[in-house]
């Protein structure tokens, strides 16, 4: 439903992921995060996003490195990466962030730069994304 309004709203609209594995809850999300990482270097982060959400009971290295390879990533470098945790301070990084951002867990949304706490649905979401847009659109036509 995001991608059909992203469509929609073509450059009215930036969608910005950022990480928050919830390694309490998760053992395996902190490597999910940093495969997601992996394969975005490789130009095929949305890909193993959704792989990664469609499988969430299926996190671990094994199932990280036959992802990969099932989105045609150059394994030898996603083994690399992840052996060597080359994104680990990145994916910390977009923590702390949320966590200064007054993230406490998943999904939090933010639109234009403000946390949106109403019900997470998608009618909700729409109607504020639909509100932002119309402000900036009226706010950058007045003279």
């Amino acid at each position: 439903m995001i991608k059909a309004h992203r469509q929609r709203l073509g450059d009215h609209l930036c969608f910005v992921f950022r990480n928050f594995p919830l390694r309490r809850i998760r053992a395996q999300a902190q490597n999910a995060a940093e495969a997601a990482e992996a394969a975005a270097a490789q130009n095929r982060f949305w890909e193993m996003h959704d792989t990664l959400f469609a499988n969430q009971q299926a996190l671990e290295n094994g199932n990280l490195v036959e992802y990969a390879d099932k989105l045609k990533l150059d394994t030898s470098r996603f083994l690399r990466d992840m052996s060597s945790h080359f994104y680990a301070d990145q994916v910390e990084e977009d923590v702390r962030s949320g966590l200064q951002s007054g993230v406490i867990g998943t999904p939090s949304v933010f639109i234009n730069g403000v946390r949106h706490d109403d019900v997470l649905n998608i009618e909700s979401l729409l109607a504020a994304v639909d509100a932002a847009v119309t402000y900036q659109k009226d706010a950058t036509e007045r003279p």
